[in-house]
């Protein structure tokens, strides 16, 4: 805008010079006649089409001048706005592949956590069926030794009863070992909630960046556009001024006149 705004003044600075320089003119010229004085009057109409050709020339000239002009502005602007969509697109790209990189080890991470916990959920099967193997066996010999002991005479005092404590024991192993289980999956269920939480944040932060680089493309574009009909109407005022000008300037009646004088 700057640059468009220093162009519209030096054009404006040329249009009033040329003005003063064409009053500076007429006025040397009325001087000269009044001092030389009427000369006899001849018809110099056929000059006409030759001095229409000029003009024309000098205005089609000027026009493609400026049309010159602003197609290498708008060449200008449009490199400086590709090259700064690149630039944006190459930051973009680095840190989409930067989110991807740290996807990928907080991934890495998840599937080293997912292996920890199934071979720990492993390990309490295992336990749990070595528990049960064990109770069955201790279970079995007590059966036996209880059986060997039927002999016992009525009168005595009860014993304590084994099967009883053996079940009990064995029942405390499965809460223990179903508890353990359920710690276990309750830690990776929430482990893997965190993470999809985390993912799901990353996800949305890397969408709302895409969104908010779109829309400063767009504005740039926009303002672009701007600029480049801005420039088209001050090209446009300023070949009608200086058309304008020309068409009023006397030097063409100069000619004329000096070509009477000399006649």
């Amino acid at each position: 805008m700057q640059n468009l705004s220093d162009r519209l003044a030096s054009y404006l600075d040329k249009v009033r010079a040329l003005e003063a320089a064409n009053g500076e003119l007429e006025v040397k010229i009325r001087d000269w006649y009044q001092k030389q004085g009427p000369g006899p009057s001849r018809d110099y109409s056929h000059y006409d089409k030759t001095i229409q050709d000029l003009r024309d020339q000098i205005l089609g000239a000027t026009i493609e001048n400026s049309r010159i002009v602003l197609q290498i502005d708008n060449a200008r602007l449009a490199a400086d706005d590709f090259r700064t969509k690149f630039e944006t697109e190459q930051a973009l790209r680095m840190s989409v592949e930067a989110d991807i990189n740290g996807l990928r080890r907080v991934l890495d991470e998840l599937t080293l956590a997912r292996t920890d916990l199934e071979m720990q959920i492993e390990g309490l099967k295992e336990e749990l069926a070595y528990l049960k193997k064990n109770h069955e066996e201790e279970l079995s010999v007590l059966r036996g030794q209880v059986g060997g002991q039927v002999s016992v005479e009525v009168d005595s005092a009860p014993g304590t009863d084994l099967v009883k404590i053996l079940s009990d024991m064995r029942s405390q192993y499965e809460v223990m070992a179903e508890q353990n289980r359920k710690d276990a999956e309750a830690w990776f269920t929430s482990q893997t909630e965190e993470l999809n939480q985390e993912v799901a944040v990353h996800r949305e932060q890397l969408q709302m960046s895409n969104t908010e680089q779109k829309l400063r493309i767009k504005g740039w574009e926009d303002i672009r556009n701007r600029e480049i009909s801005l420039e088209a109407v001050t090209q446009i005022q300023v070949s009608a001024r200086v058309n304008v000008s020309f068409r009023s300037c006397p030097r063409i009646e100069m000619a004329k006149r000096s070509i009477r004088s000399t006649t």
